[in-house]
């Protein structure tokens, strides 16, 4: 029987990867990983086979969602190999879809976990873990047509008083990364359609650059000001906070340079 094991890379550059992993990848007999669901700008192929001591197959998009990953399964068969993936495995639905199809053809799965966006955002802003709702992708728009998904999620999120994590799209092919501006851009867009006011320029936002380098930005302020902040280069990540509690109102404005103002909007 084979073995497919999926280990996370974590979010910067190949030394976020775990003791762990990397032990189980110096164990195999072919390394496969894919870059196109997540952006690590501080990654260098090279570097991560030099330090694993093997090569390192790239596989497209394509070859995973519309092959389903049939080169992979087929060196899974033989023995074991390993599927490096950005942040923590199996947070895309292409993965899951991987490992369920290598446990139906009897191939043994394990993951070996990493750092994730969606722990990074929780640290790095100090907005409660427990108060997230549903995260959501803000798409780039197809054809002059902007998605309200992100809108209506945001809708159902403040609702119920809660945070709202929104990942920004990524065109890896085309090395397009959605920045904070455009995904703000994008969601008042939406609001001058459903003009339910949870989006305007007045609403607080936090934006979040290269969570897990040693340079992250994460900056709190009003939509009307951070679209014009400087955030620097890719990965951004946007979160729309709910209600706040009084230590999340404390912790924006200390972390994130958020106005002192927002200390009078908490629970």
């Amino acid at each position: 029987m084979g073995e497919l094991v999926f280990v996370g890379l974590g979010l910067y550059d190949e030394r976020d990867i775990s003791l762990r992993g990397l032990e189980e990848i110096r164990d195999v007999q072919a390394v496969f990983a894919e870059f196109y669901t997540s952006l690590m700008s501080g990654l260098s192929i090279g570097r991560l086979e030099q330090l694993i001591g093997r090569e390192v197959v790239v596989v497209s998009r394509r070859a995973l969602e519309e092959e389903g990953g049939k080169e992979i399964l087929w060196e899974a068969r033989r023995g074991k190999v390993a599927f490096l993936v950005p942040g923590d495995p199996l947070i895309a639905t292409t993965h899951v879809d991987l490992r369920l199809r290598a446990e139906k053809e009897g191939i043994r799965t394990r993951v070996i976990h990493g750092s994730s966006i969606l722990s990074a955002v929780v640290g790095l802003s100090g907005l409660q873990n427990y108060k997230y709702g549903r995260s959501v992708t803000i798409p780039f728009p197809e054809a002059g047509f902007v998605s309200e998904t992100p809108y209506r999620v945001i809708v159902e999120n403040k609702e119920r008083r809660l945070h709202t994590l929104c990942f920004l799209d990524i065109k890896a092919d085309e090395e397009r990364y959605m920045t904070v501006k455009e995904g703000l851009e994008g969601l008042m867009e939406a609001e001058k359609k459903r003009k339910k006011g949870v989006v305007t320029r007045d609403t607080l936002v936090v934006g979040v650059a290269r969570a897990g380098s040693e340079d992250p930005i994460v900056k709190a302020g009003y939509v009307g000001e951070l679209t014009d902040y400087e955030f620097g280069g890719p990965p951004h990540s946007l979160i729309v906070p709910g209600r706040l509690h009084f230590m999340e109102a404390e912790a924006l404005v200390v972390l994130a340079r958020a106005p002192e103002e927002i200390k009078e909007m908490v629970e």
